[in-house]
């Protein structure tokens, strides 16, 4: 998507995370954030490895199912390996992802491709149209862990994707759902209403829940319907966070 966290890096013989943005004061202990991670994961495969001051601008929703973490994991590798001259392809630059969490090697390239695995196995860079889109979190958090458990309670297994066409993707995506999504309503019902309310906007192709929840998105043919139908939504639900996007 167009719009995202923000990361900047100052090469130092320390390594500092400095954190602000629209939530960053509710990303927990700054210890704990994906960033300081995956600058210890891949100073664990590279000897003396240079780190530096971090600065997080977190823009994203926290929890939300839409790898903002994940995401600012592979941003502090790109940056620490362009400081230490490492190539993007370095086995231990990828390695260093996987180890911080299983969305964070589809990060490093931020192209997207088809995952399988844990996430480890990429398919090559998928060539798909922009796809005018909003995005809407209703601020709750949904635990992940807790969402995997409800699935594997219901049914346990997923549904096979198979290759994804590039004609004709909002069909191909009506046939194939997000097997999480009644697992994540179980957890956090608000998702259901997230959806309807999504599914009714005007003009609109598609919607579906990110990930596992809670952030839901429409999409939509133009960027302009995808404007309009934001404003309409921050209007009647001041209370969520609303943000029209371009997903690629």
């Amino acid at each position: 998507a167009d719009i995202g966290d923000r990361l900047s890096f100052h090469p130092a013989d320390d390594t500092a995370l400095g954190v602000g943005g629209r939530f960053g004061a509710v990303i927990g202990a700054t210890a704990d954030n994906l960033v300081l991670k995956a600058r210890d994961a891949l100073g664990a495969r590279v000897p003396n490895l240079r780190g530096g001051h971090f600065t997080l601008d977190k823009n994203l929703p926290v929890a939300a199912g839409i790898g903002g973490g994940s995401s600012d994991a592979a941003a502090a590798l790109r940056l620490l390996a362009r400081a230490n001259g490492i190539a993007l392809d370095d086995p231990r630059l990828m390695a260093a992802a996987l180890a911080v969490g299983a969305d964070v090697p589809v990060c490093v390239a931020a192209q997207a491709r088809v995952m399988r695995g844990v996430g480890e196995i990429l398919s090559t860079p998928l060539d798909l149209p922009p796809l005018p889109a909003v995005l809407v979190n209703p601020g709750v958090a949904t635990a992940t862990r807790d969402v995997f458990r409800a699935f594997a309670g219901m049914s346990g297994s997923a549904t096979p994707l198979g290759d994804v066409p590039r004609d004709n993707l909002v069909d191909f995506l009506h046939a194939h759902g997000n097997d999480l999504t009644p697992a994540a309503i179980v957890c956090v019902p608000l998702i259901g209403e997230v959806l309807d309310t999504l599914a009714a906007l005007p003009g609109m192709r598609l919607a579906r829940m990110s990930g596992s929840g809670s952030t839901c998105f429409a999409l939509f043919d133009s960027r302009k319907a995808a404007a309009r139908a934001a404003k309409h939504l921050t209007e009647a639900r001041p209370d969520w966070w609303v943000a029209a996007a371009t997903l690629r």
